[in-house]
Parts: structure tokens; C-alpha cells; sequence
């Protein structure tokens, strides 16, 4: 038995949930499928299709299911990735965005499933929290014509 945590976000996928766990799994460094479980003869998909899923990111769990068209992704959930270096920022943006993933504003993005994210340097938080407002204003205005966080961007308008 896998142990669970109390929350464990659970997305639903049309029927390409495995592809999905792979993608992922190879876009975070620390990526693995932790269970599995497959449909067998009679079921509403092929025999051998994944139902459902455990999948691990980052030490965050999450569970995947194939179960048809019903419900799609929508921007209303997101997953928020802390990010500590530009490089990581760039790297996480291109593999996310890869394959018909599509950039959004402020470091928000889908994938190619359709699932949001937010690509977020450490920093940004930092920044914006300044005592000073005039400067936390600059760095929310850079912010806003942005769409990959540029990490050198927000220092010079926090420093100007």
C-alpha cells in the first residue's frame, strides 16, 4: 500500500493520462509513478489502458484517471512552482510550453494537456513584499508585460 498525503491533488484525464505521468515525470527532475492500476476485458477502454495512477513531482503526489471527455482543465486550478534560479525558470517554461503547451502572462502557462501552471522565481515574492511600496510598484508593473518572469527584468525595476 502507498502511503497518501491528506491532500493529493487528483486530475482527470480523457484517456491519455499515462502520457501525461511520462511528460511530467520528465519535465521535474524528481519525477516517478509510484502505482498503477490498468482496465481489463470488458471495460469502457482496451484492455491494458491505465485507469488510474499515482504519481509523485517534487515530492508533491498526485493521482491521475482515464475516464473520458467529461471534464476538462481549466485556469480556475493551477500548480504554482517555486523556482529559485533564472535557469530553472527558462528550463520549466520550455519543456511546459513544448509540444503545443501555450504561454500565458505573468509566468502562467498550459501545457499541452491543458493543465495550468505558474513558473515562479522565489524572488518575485521577495520583491513585491518590500516595505518600500514605490519599489514593490515597480516590480508588479514589470511583472505585467510579462509573460516568462525575466528575474534580471524585476531587479532593475526594483532597483530604478
Amino acid at each position: 500500500m502507498i502511503l497518501q498525503n491528506k491532500i493529493t491533488p487528483f486530475l482527470w484525464f480523457n484517456d491519455n493520462a499515462e502520457e501525461a505521468i511520462d511528460f511530467y515525470s520528465s519535465v521535474f527532475k524528481n519525477g516517478k509513478t509510484l502505482n498503477v492500476t490498468r482496465y481489463g476485458d470488458g471495460a469502457p477502454f482496451p484492455k491494458g489502458t491505465l485507469i488510474s495512477a499515482t504519481f509523485e513531482l517534487e515530492g508533491q503526489r498526485f493521482m491521475a484517471l482515464n475516464a473520458g471527455p467529461q471534464f476538462k482543465f481549466n485556469e480556475a486550478v493551477s500548480f504554482f512552482v517555486n523556482c529559485a534560479t533564472q535557469e530553472e525558470v527558462d528550463e520549466l517554461w520550455e519543456k511546459l510550453t513544448a509540444e503545443g503547451g501555450k504561454p500565458g502572462r505573468c509566468g502562467w502557462l498550459k501545457d499541452k494537456f491543458g493543465l495550468s501552471w505558474q513558473i515562479v522565481p522565489t524572488i518575485l515574492g521577495e520583491l513585491m513584499a518590500d516595505k518600500d511600496a514605490r519599489k514593490a510598484s515597480k516590480v508588479s508593473e514589470a511583472l505585467m508585460r510579462m509573460d516568462k518572469i525575466d528575474i534580471q527584468a524585476l531587479k532593475h525595476a526594483y532597483e530604478n
